[in-house]
């Protein structure tokens, strides 16, 4: 997928052979919306997958802490990705570019988890969430050439703020620190996946960076959570947030920023608080008030638009 001349990423053009069979189906630019949808499913699929996983990842934080449950994620995660890919580092002619967008791509996914834990260690998931969700928004909105995208980004910024509001009152300002300094972080993984997805097949530059994230996190969480990280049932629950909150939604967030432009993916990612709510009313039991539903939709509209806005565009 290569980059515009503002380093927005572009589809990729289909190939001779893909406009082949297109002809011959008679359906021109078939593939290509297919293509948009499977990635539309691709995102919606993760985002289920994280906020359920950060379900589980609650009964962790008495166990081991938010540091050993970011330590546990990324390694298992690692160890998953590694084994299922086999990232083949001879051969391909790699450049340093390429190796130094891995590295970048590791620290933000380290650094973008461990200040998220740390955030919701301190204030409510749906302030965090919210304050966290301003830095993909932001950027939606400096990566996008269309007027109505600021249209969209506004929608999901009230949704987003009807969310959080009860947990706005009297933030721990360490907690709300660490929070939009995560938001930086997914703002910058989500060009760095994009990138990443450009210059390695497959996951393997996936594969790669969460290594790189395991490695650096190693250290803090073992002095964190100790012996902690070796208990069978730690492990076990550790494995799971691991599948669910890292393999498969960066995986197919991946996948996913091969089609779709790095705006409307910023825009999606407003589906975020919607389902952490959904996630914590059926598994958590909470319940959900007329402004949090009203805030599922207006995330949900948001996203709608965003995704034909993108469509529109490609």
């Amino acid at each position: 997928m290569p980059l515009g001349g503002d380093g927005i990423p572009q589809p990729v053009p289909p190939s001779p052979e893909v406009l082949t069979a297109e002809a011959a189906a008679g359906a021109p630019g078939a593939a290509g919306a297919r293509g948009r949808l499977a990635s539309v499913a691709l995102v919606i699929g993760g985002i289920v997958s994280l906020q359920f996983g950060s379900s589980v990842a609650v009964m962790l934080f008495p166990r081991a802490g938010a540091l050993g449950v970011v330590t546990l994620r990324l390694v298992v995660a690692s160890l998953v990705l590694m084994i299922v890919c086999r990232p083949k580092l001879r051969g391909r002619g790699y450049t340093r570019g390429d190796w130094g967008t891995v590295l970048a791509f590791g620290v933000a996914l380290v650094g973008m988890n461990s200040l998220f834990y740390q955030a919701i260690d301190r204030i409510p998931l749906g302030a965090a969430v919210t304050l966290e969700f301003l830095g993909p928004l932001i950027l939606s909105v400096a990566t996008s050439r269309r007027l109505l995208s600021l249209v969209w980004a506004a929608l999901a910024l009230v949704g987003v703020g009807l969310l959080g509001r009860e947990g706005l009152d009297g933030l721990n300002l360490v907690g709300a620190g660490c929070a939009l300094a995560a938001g930086g972080l997914w703002a910058a993984y989500i060009l760095l996946s994009a990138r990443t997805g450009q210059r390695f097949p497959q996951a393997d530059g996936l594969a790669l960076a969460m290594t790189v994230a395991a490695v650096l996190s190693l250290p803090f969480g073992i002095v964190s959570a100790g012996s902690a990280l070796i208990d069978p049932v730690t492990v076990g629950l550790g494995a799971a947030v691991a599948l669910m909150s890292s393999v498969l939604p960066y995986t197919l967030e991946l996948l996913a920023l091969r089609k779709l432009p790095a705006s409307g993916f910023a825009i999606m990612m407003s589906l975020e608080p919607a389902v952490a709510a959904t996630a914590g009313f059926l598994v958590l039991h909470q319940a959900l008030g007329w402004a949090e539903v009203l805030a599922i939709g207006l995330v949900v509209v948001a996203s709608v638009g965003a995704v034909r806005s993108a469509g529109a565009k490609g």
